[in-house]
């Protein structure tokens, strides 16, 4: 099931998408029991947002033992590298990543994004850990590499507003789909160049490693989303360049590009 989250005239709504490009509206959130109300928007008539707004973005650094290579940053960890990135950091497909202002040096970073489901997670085993995953969807961990190397330590660099796209939907079913989220091929192309190609089966530490490593720290809530790490081939990002972040099952995420940021997008669509 592909769980999108949309605006049209009457406002914004969690979707059903189905193969005929129609999207089925859903009573309140998509966690637990859903209901339909009975209108369908044509694909083509809504605007497709973020397809979730969590709490918080956990990501994860250093999962791919050949970005760890071209970063020059030491070994791969023995335990995952978390940080996280706020929530206004999220935005949705088509949405500009916005250059901050006197920033040269901005990069992509696709990732495989594990959305929590009704549960959350707390305290769960590696065992456990897939049962509190509603689904998958796409991330772009756009970073300010100046700023991440001269801070030593990353919130900066990735905190900006408009420096975690995801989209454009919520997969809840990759198995139905006949994939397998441990093994799925993620690219990134910018202006049609593809800088980025590499498969989940690389990751040093795998979903359940993960989830189940994230929630003996946090609390995970329905909603929030897990960045799994990025394979090599990051680099800059530029104002009228259009990035496209693809994973295999779960489509693409296309954004442009702009100047620095200087608009107020406080209460906005995201």
């Amino acid at each position: 099931m592909r769980i999108v989250r949309f605006a049209s005239p009457s406002g914004m709504s969690f979707g059903v998408l189905d193969g005929d490009g129609q999207v089925a509206q859903i009573e309140g959130h998509p966690f637990g029991t859903i209901s339909f109300t009975g209108q369908r928007h044509a694909q083509a008539d809504v605007r497709l947002l973020s397809p979730i707004l969590p709490s918080k973005v956990v990501a994860v650094g250093k999962n791919y033992t050949a970005h760890v290579e071209e970063m020059g940053t030491g070994d791969a960890p023995s335990q995952p590298l978390l940080f996280l990135k706020p929530s206004t950091t999220v935005i949705g497909p088509g949405d500009a990543i916005r250059i901050p202002p006197g920033s040269t040096n901005v990069h992509h970073e696709v990732e495989l994004a594990v959305v929590i489901g009704a549960r959350g997670a707390r305290h769960v085993t590696p065992e456990q850990a897939l049962g509190s995953v509603f689904g998958y969807t796409i991330a772009n961990d756009v970073t300010e590499r100046d700023m991440q190397a001269g801070d030593g330590q990353w919130t900066r660099a990735k905190g900006f507003d408009s420096f975690c796209p995801l989209g454009p939907w919520i997969e809840t079913d990759l198995a139905g789909l006949g994939k397998d989220p441990a093994d799925l091929e993620v690219t990134c192309t910018v202006d049609g160049e593809l800088r980025q190609s590499g498969r989940t089966s690389q990751l040093l530490f795998g979903i359940p490693t993960l989830v189940s490593h994230i929630s003996q720290v946090m609390t995970l809530l329905p909603g929030d989303v897990v960045l799994t790490g990025t394979p090599s081939g990051v680099g800059p990002i530029r104002p009228g360049q259009r990035v496209e972040c693809a994973i295999e099952g779960l489509g693409s995420l296309v954004n442009g590009v702009s100047g620095a940021d200087t608009a107020s997008t406080a209460g906005g669509l995201r």
